[in-house]
């Protein structure tokens, strides 16, 4: 009995993993240093801060500064590349698997290429400026244990 249930956290007979459904999460509830959030936000600007060709690779390299946020607060999300332009202001997006990277100790949403940022339909909530978790400064402290 105990195998057929480590199978199925594992994956099936054939050794296909099982999906989880997503678990989502709200803007407010983002921490330093945590993965793996999927939200659904509202894009309410976007500010492109390097746009540059590339010699090496194929493309342009581009970063936006985009700020995003649901109905209890508001962060920035950094697009990259592709990412770019999908964040369009007004636009809803889910966005999966993200993760939160700290610039100048403050929080910045950002999706790897393990996650995922995609269009949806209009959201019917207003994004709560006034909280922005980016605004808030965090400072490292070494604990000697």
């Amino acid at each position: 009995m105990a195998t057929n249930t480590k199978q199925q956290e594992e994956g099936n007979a054939s050794g296909v993993p099982v999906k989880r459904k997503p678990v989502f999460v709200k803007v407010n509830e983002l921490k330093p240093g945590t993965k793996g959030h999927n939200l659904t936000v509202k894009v309410e600007s976007s500010t492109t801060v390097l746009d540059k060709k590339s010699i090496r690779s194929s493309g342009n390299t581009r970063i936006a500064e985009c700020l995003i946020g649901d109905d209890t607060a508001s962060i920035l999300f950094t697009a990259r590349n592709d990412q770019v332009d999908l964040m369009k202001p007004g636009t809803t997006v889910i966005i999966r698997n993200s993760k939160i990277d700290m610039f100048k100790g403050s929080m910045r949403l950002a999706v790897d290429k393990w996650g995922r940022v995609e269009v949806t339909e209009p959201a019917k909530f207003d994004v709560k400026e006034d909280n922005n978790l980016s605004l808030v400064e965090y400072e490292l402290v070494n604990v000697e244990v």
